[in-house]
């Protein structure tokens, strides 16, 4: 990643550029500023402006959060294990706790894996399913006997809405179908590559 490319992306040297030690975790940090060190997190807000907010991917879903009423944003970097942990309310409600309104908060879901891209095993199913059995509907056959094809941006935005948010949205564009323009962890594997780069997904006041 090149700071300094995204921080004049966004306005200038000088903007912090702020991100996390993303774990898969449904935790949340409040910043006001740079960090001297990032916390273990992956969900970060703030009401500051000029405070650039980051999160890193490679086919989870990266979702940003703006209430423009009340001048609160936040980002998040959301896997399965984040998505189901809780993640999306948690970083909704760290925005309320700044003072932003659930009425007013629009979210949108950046490049991600899409569901014909994603396949899964029968241990994902039944912990996915045995959290909520309704979420069996994020889930196709897939195409190799005994698996399946899982919807990662449909359990995402079923979860957004159910917060109250006034809006979400998924920019549908699939990480592992376009390597013209996307990284992709499970398309690195399967061509046994050395390594995957990742994907910043910036937001600031």
């Amino acid at each position: 990643m090149n700071r300094a490319r995204v921080q004049d992306a966004m306005g200038g040297g000088d903007t912090p550029l702020v991100g996390v030690h993303q774990i898969h975790s449904a935790d949340v940090v409040h910043t006001t500023g740079a960090l001297a060190e990032r916390p273990k997190a992956d969900g970060i807000v703030t009401r500051t402006p000029g405070v650039t907010l980051s999160v890193l991917t490679a086919d989870c879903q990266p979702v940003l959060f703006a209430d423009p009423k009340n001048h609160v944003i936040g980002a998040a970097h959301a896997g399965w294990r984040g998505t189901l942990a809780g993640i999306l309310e948690n970083t909704v409600d760290a925005m309320v706790n700044l003072g932003a309104e659930r009425s007013n908060i629009r979210a949108v879901i950046g490049p991600c894996i899409s569901q014909d891209a994603y396949e899964v095993g029968q241990e994902f199913y039944d912990e996915v399913v045995g959290q909520d059995p309704d979420d069996s509907c994020f889930f196709e056959t897939g195409v190799t006997e005994g698996k399946y094809q899982f919807d990662l941006t449909g359990l995402g935005l079923k979860k957004l809405n159910a917060t109250g948010i006034k809006q979400a949205e998924w920019v549908n564009h699939c990480t592992y179908k376009d390597p013209k323009r996307f990284y992709s962890y499970r398309r690195s594997v399967h061509e046994n590559q050395a390594d995957y780069g990742r994907l910043i997904s910036c937001i600031r006041l």
